[in-house]
């Protein structure tokens, strides 16, 4: 039986159809119009746009031109416009359903076909036709490209290490099937790194070996001395680095040649979303993205320099810039952040040294760990009292959420930690009063940082002394990001410190991928995910019943499409990583400030802020904010 995406987005697509307008021309481009340089907005936009939407997000139709100010820390944040711009084959929206977005309809049967529909007559930033060839071109040039994909088709587009079967059906309509049901394609389509299972094919067949001239790519590949045509192709493929200005995109705003310190960003004069009024979106004409040093952002957002600010602002940030608020012509809002735990420590259970894994695996060295630690404190010292003291887990949004399990194994007591460690035979000690291992050296605990994050080194300066208590040191260490994930996957760590869960307001539709030892990314037993990961290739399975229990829950989700079994097996994950403590979570809920100037609007002074769901702000639609200077 064959449905649509979801009843909100069945309603979503008749309200679509009952708003038929007529698009209009931004001012900016009438003068390109008038000469002939475009074709006027009704050529430019799909012949079923995406209309609105301003109802349910609580927005204003606005008016359109103006230049967005931002500033960014680094280079390579230039990358985050993409991810803000929000722009997906599908997407949440603020009540974190997924909605069809660049896609018309999503038809699903049987949890394992997925019928795509395209908007006819949509196109890409330079006004080619963006058609199912794009698919093709993704699923049969470059995934099952051994050339461009060594690794073979992601990993992430698999379903028990199987890969879907792709069918064109016809100029707008793609068919993905699996052998089995794939709960978490949707969520896949909506996360904040766009899968990209398409590519401007009229672009990048020019560096092909199968398409381009060998002429033309032999000259290029002297030229900017890459090692083939490969390298070429996957230097010119940077849908979400957005550092070619040349590849053409659907986001909103297209970057310009020029690079930094100052970028800047134009808008998509093709882009798919029109206001109710029929006025192409974005509002904005540009966005103006300069690069700052991180340390003078919350200055020279406070002096007026920025007109939407949050990259580069913590918590700490809050009380100068609401004090400037005034002076700087701006307000701040507070959104909560929707990690599991704000910080958070990694034990690494798949470290390879022998008698740190025997420590790191028992429960009660664990739980001893989480007991010594006053999260109180934590949150009076840096948070003013404003965030929840408690365990890496479903946060109050969710409808997952366990007030209970908030604090399980998570409260301060010092004379429960002492006796876990005694019950654990660790009663010796050294002359400074650090509990000794069996093998008779200090149980000093090295926790490895990016060192990118103050908040992560003042939590950490805060729990050094109450572990000392309990006769246990901690050693902060830090390393570049990289080197940092390389340790740990490694088995070189024998802690790290991290946020928490990305995603703290799971729904049982949402994959509990983050639960289950099966992405090596997972700080906390890295080496299991690697082992699922490269399908036993490297790694090692899992060796803990605990952890295994954790991995067949997750099978049993991927295999059931009722929601309420999805929301049992969610409750005995998070019930169980909170008994057992596999990461160590500290406060959740630290407020996230979101500058925004007066002359901004279509900002809503309610959000939260997160990475998946939530892309940031991308859920609260850049293309919607407009300028009233």
């Amino acid at each position: 039986m064959r449905r649509l995406l979801s009843a909100i987005a069945l309603a979503a697509g008749l309200a679509q159809a009952a708003f038929a307008v007529t698009p209009i021309d931004p001012p900016s481009l009438a003068a390109d119009v008038a000469s002939g340089a475009l074709p006027p907005a009704a050529q430019r936009v799909p012949e079923e746009p995406l209309v609105g939407g301003f109802e349910t997000l609580g927005r204003t139709t606005g008016r359109s031109g103006g230049t967005l100010r931002i500033l960014l820390p680094k280079d390579k944040d230039i990358r985050l416009l993409n991810v803000w711009g929000y722009a997906r084959l599908a997407g949440y929206d603020e009540n974190l359903q997924i909605q069809p977005d660049i896609l018309k309809a999503i038809d699903v049967s049987d949890g394992r076909i997925f019928t795509l529909h395209l908007r006819k007559g949509h196109k890409w930033s330079d006004g080619a036709p963006f058609t199912s060839e794009d698919f093709r071109y993704y699923w049969d040039d470059i995934a099952n490209n051994r050339e461009l994909t060594p690794a073979g088709v992601p990993q992430e587009l698999t379903v028990d290490g199987k890969p879907p079967k792709v069918t064109i059906v016809d100029e707008t309509t793609v068919v993905y099937e699996w052998d089995a049901p794939n709960p978490r394609f949707l969520a896949l389509l909506a996360q904040a790194r766009d899968l990209f299972l398409y590519r401007p094919a009229h672009y990048l067949k020019r560096f092909h070996e199968k398409y381009g001239d060998p002429d033309d790519i032999a000259a290029l590949v002297a030229k900017e001395k890459v090692k083939g045509w490969a390298a070429l192709h996957n230097r010119r493929d940077s849908m979400y680095d957005n550092d070619n200005p040349e590849m053409p995109t659907l986001q909103p705003f297209v970057i310009e040649p020029g690079g930094g310190p100052a970028y800047r960003l134009r808008r998509n004069p093709y882009f798919h979303r029109v206001d109710p009024y029929g006025m192409q979106l974005p509002y904005a004409d540009a966005i103006s993205a300069t690069i700052v040093e991180p340390g003078l952002i919350a200055a020279k957002t406070a002096a007026g320099d920025s007109d939407l600010q949050f990259r580069g602002l913590a918590f700490s940030d809050a009380t100068a810039l609401k004090a400037a608020e005034g002076q700087g012509g701006y307000r701040v809002l507070l959104w909560p952040v929707t990690k599991g735990s704000q910080v958070a420590l990694y034990p690494n259970l798949t470290v390879t040294d022998p008698a740190w894994r025997e420590l790191l695996r028992d429960r009660r060295f664990r739980q001893a760990l989480s007991a010594a630690i006053d999260r109180d404190d934590i949150n009076q010292t840096l948070f003013y009292g404003l965030a929840t003291p408690g365990n890496n887990t479903a946060l109050q949004q969710s409808p997952l959420y366990l007030p209970e399990r908030v604090a399980r194994e998570a409260v301060f007591d010092l004379g429960k930690a002492n006796a876990l460690l005694d019950e654990m035979g660790l009663t010796q000690r050294d002359g400074r009063g650090l509990r000794l291992r069996p093998d008779g050296r200090p149980i000093e605990i090295v926790v490895e940082s990016s060192g990118e994050s103050a908040e992560e080194a003042a939590v950490l300066e805060l729990i050094a002394p109450t572990w000392r208590k309990a006769g246990i040191g901690l050693v902060v260490r830090p390393y570049e990001r990289g080197v940092l994930r390389n340790r740990a996957y490694a088995g070189e760590s024998v802690m790290t410190v991290w946020s928490g869960f990305e995603n703290g307001v799971p729904t049982p539709a949402a994959s509990p991928d983050e639960l289950a030892p099966v992405l090596q990314p997972s700080l906390q037993w890295p080496r299991w995910g690697q082992y699922i990961q490269t399908k036993g290739v490297s790694g090692e399975p899992a060796d803990m019943p605990e952890a295994q229990h954790l991995f067949d829950l997750y099978t049993r989700w991927n295999a059931t499409q009722d929601d309420g079994e999805r929301g049992r097996i969610w409750t005995e994950m998070l019930d169980l990583h909170a008994t057992e403590q596999f990461t160590i979570g500290t406060v959740s809920g630290v407020l996230q400030p979101i500058v925004v100037s007066n002359a901004v609007r279509n900002v809503p002074k309610q959000g939260i802020f997160g990475w998946d769901p939530g892309a940031q702000f991308g859920i609260y639609r850049l293309d919607a904010v407009w300028l009233d200077r």
